[in-house]
């Protein structure tokens, strides 16, 4: 006679989340202001609008954009402002700073427009191995967003877990 197998992880009830499903989907870009400064030190009002009308902003289409200067310039605000009135209608979304940051940003955005009442009273485990390697800035924004709602928060897989909070 053969013994019965059963899976007692698939009906544990757990709810395993991925982050990766937090990571952007669009590819991120970088806009440089220092191609726009004058002798590489200072921004030019009427060169800057030259260049930025004549500019092809079909390159930044569906992408995110980091603003960014990689030299040492003072940048007036009113050049983001500017920049950011280009950019906008063509880009999925525009961010003073660097690439990292902007990535961090994306993560960090995504994660607080969760739905929280999908998680309300589950016991859910945080994926802790994948494809991808992500930051512990991700877990520590995950386990605060859901500690409010869940019955208890794991991180790593259905079947090894860590426990992480548990409601009283």
């Amino acid at each position: 006679m053969s013994e019965l197998i059963i899976n007692k992880v698939a009906n544990s009830g757990l709810m395993t989340l991925d982050l990766e499903q937090f990571l952007p989907t669009a590819p991120i870009t970088t806009y440089d202001l220092k191609d726009n400064l004058f002798m590489g030190l200072i921004l030019k009002e009427k060169d800057f609008r030259e260049a930025l009308k004549a500019a092809d902003w079909t390159a930044y289409g569906d992408k995110y954009v980091a603003i960014t200067c990689s030299v040492d310039a003072v940048i007036p605000v009113w050049a983001y402002m500017l920049l950011t009135s280009y950019l906008q209608p063509v880009a999925k979304e525009v961010y003073l700073g660097s690439e990292a940051d902007l990535y961090k940003h994306i993560v960090l955005k995504n994660i607080e427009a969760i739905d929280k009442e999908t998680y309300a009273e589950q016991r859910v485990v945080v994926k802790g191995c994948g494809e991808i390697a992500i930051d512990a800035y991700a877990y520590t924004a995950i386990t605060a967003t859901l500690l409010p709602v869940v019955k208890s928060v794991m991180y790593g897989e259905p079947c090894s877990t860590v426990p992480v909070y548990k409601k009283k």
